[in-house]
């Protein structure tokens, strides 16, 4: 069935989720294992500066065609208006596994670069990406000069990163796409695995998962 049009005021397009797993993890297992280095100053783990490396690559490979809407901690969230130039079909999936090799490539630098050879500092294999892809409505509001969006749909998208995909297909890296966001970029479905997730009030959500390794 064809999405309704958007209510004024409100706008249409895609929404973005980046989403590095295992991050939190992996820097508190770190800070554990070093805390009296850390508090002697003796011992900065290269397990804090490498969030940010890996999150400019993700944005680097992704904007343009999204836009950046904000960093929420460890993740990307980003979109593209409706009539814009966002990528479709293969081009679609071949954007997201471009930035989920330059993210793997990273990842292979810092470990060469970890000083600290330890359980904890290697745990950095941990680390892979997911992408979460959904269309929908949403308002756009300026907060500090960057755009904010806000809406059900937003919401759910959000929700989306807490699923049973690894469950599901074995692996942690991937791309989750609703089935709406399926039907506005025209996504291919050949290699793709169909799920339903389920929150609290709102009503199932079909989506489809095509994994990155």
């Amino acid at each position: 069935m064809p999405e309704a049009k958007p209510q004024k005021g409100m706008e249409r397009g895609t929404l973005l989720l980046a989403d590095i797993s295992g991050y939190t993890a992996f820097l508190q297992s770190v800070g554990n294992a070093h805390a009296a280095d850390m508090a002697a100053g003796t011992f900065v783990p290269t397990a804090y500066p490498l969030l940010t490396s890996l999150l400019d690559g993700i944005i680097e490979q992704v904007t343009p065609p999204f836009t950046l809407s904000k960093l929420e901690g460890d993740a990307v969230f980003a979109f593209a208006h409706d009539g814009g130039a966002v990528p479709r079909g293969e081009e679609l999936f071949g954007c997201l596994t471009r930035c989920y090799r330059a993210f793997r490539s990273r990842l292979d630098e810092a470990r060469t670069l970890m000083l600290c050879d330890c359980d904890a500092c290697r745990s950095i294999d941990g680390l892979d990406l997911k992408f979460v892809l959904h269309h929908g409505e949403y308002v756009v509001q300026s907060v500090a000069g960057s755009p904010e969006l806000l809406g059900p749909d937003v919401t759910i998208s959000h929700l989306l990163l807490k699923n049973h995909v690894t469950a599901l297909i074995g692996s942690s890296a991937y791309a989750l796409v609703t089935e709406r966001a399926v039907a506005a970029l025209a996504v291919p479905l050949e290699r793709s695995v169909p799920i339903v997730e389920r929150y609290e009030h709102y009503p199932p959500v079909q989506a489809r998962v095509l994994a990155l390794s």
